[in-house]
């Protein structure tokens, strides 16, 4: 029986492994970059972080559909499951599907029936947090921002800011974090991935209740003491810096500074099929990195935007696990 594990960073849209990626592009109709399994595995050997974005945006549009986005959450789920997975926090980009013609109600309506279900069938804990990527108009991530707080009874509890991060300034989309943010959701976004210690202070400014990856900010000491001391959690996914080639080895990972400067960091998957990961590979490897799973798990309690009660079912599995 694997240990218990919470996962706080996973994009759904890149959860889909490439057999079943073609068989709902055929059912709606989509073309794809390629047509075969292994040609999508050939498209997935990235370049540089760009490139990745660029393939994500490619293949991910096949999505069309409410039952499309509630059976990848499912999948996901009895996946995440047998690797010990007892509560995830999904990420999506509904304003992608919009932008293409798919309506606000069926991203919403099919990812939140999916993390029903998925609790139902599998018991994994899903909660939700859709992002907007900053290639966005602000106009647009604040009418996301808008459709998020009305799904807040349906398991969202957070907003993210992701795509390019050097694209624009966090503070751009200041309007549309506030609005969430009056709507009861938290601000979980990306930084300090692509961009620099620089991009992790940037955030810092809209007061996140996480910070997805955040690793370049072992570039700097005075910032990992900021991040330590106001107790901001980072989730973490290495093999998405490895591929993305954020990072140049695993050898060369900023994770064991990271644990080092006494930081609580998660561990995620981020995107695993297009990464050719999954959730027992990422522990391992971040178990090589000096952050062990109890360690791991904790940040997971410490960082999750869930209910007092789930965070007291939470800290009791953890404490059956690992005492």
């Amino acid at each position: 029986m694997p240990a218990p594990k919470i996962e706080l960073h996973v994009h759904f849209e890149g959860t889909v492994r490439p057999e079943t990626l073609l068989v709902i592009a055929r059912r709606n109709g989509q073309r794809l970059p390629a047509e075969t399994v292994e040609g999508l595995r050939q498209l997935y050997e990235f370049t540089d972080f760009d490139h990745f974005v660029r393939t994500w945006v490619l293949t991910t549009n096949c999505l069309r559909t409410a039952d499309d986005f509630r059976r990848i959450v499912v999948a996901y789920a009895a996946e995440a499951a047998t690797h010990g997975a007892v509560y995830l926090e999904g990420i999506f980009s509904p304003a992608e599907r919009v932008r293409r013609g798919v309506g606000w109600a069926d991203i919403f309506e099919g990812y939140a029936d999916g993390a029903a279900e998925a609790y139902e069938r599998h018991g994994v804990r899903v909660l939700l947090t859709p992002d907007v990527d900053r290639e966005l108009a602000p106009a647009d991530a604040e009418e996301c921002a808008r459709q998020a707080v009305r799904y807040r009874d349906r398991g969202v509890v957070g907003f993210g800011l992701g795509g390019p991060e050097l694209a624009a300034p966090a503070k751009a989309f200041a309007r549309a974090v506030a609005i969430a943010r009056d709507g009861g959701l938290a601000f979980v976004p990306h930084g300090g991935e692509a961009g620099g210690p620089d991009s992790v202070r940037d955030l810092l400014e809209l007061a996140p209740a996480r910070i997805r990856h955040g690793i370049r900010a072992a570039e700097d000491d005075d910032l990992l003491a900021e991040l330590r001391d106001r107790g901001v959690v980072l989730d973490v996914c290495p093999t998405s810096n490895l591929r993305t080639r954020v990072v140049e080895s695993e050898a060369a990972h900023p994770l064991p500074r990271l644990v080092a400067a006494g930081l609580r960091c998660s561990v995620g998957t981020d995107d695993p099929a297009m990464f050719g990961t999954d959730l027992g590979r990422e522990h391992e490897l971040a178990a090589r990195l000096g952050l062990g799973p109890e360690r791991a798990y904790a940040a997971g309690v410490a960082g999750a935007l869930c209910d007092d009660a789930t965070r007291d079912h939470l800290v009791a599995v953890g404490r059956r696990a690992y005492g």
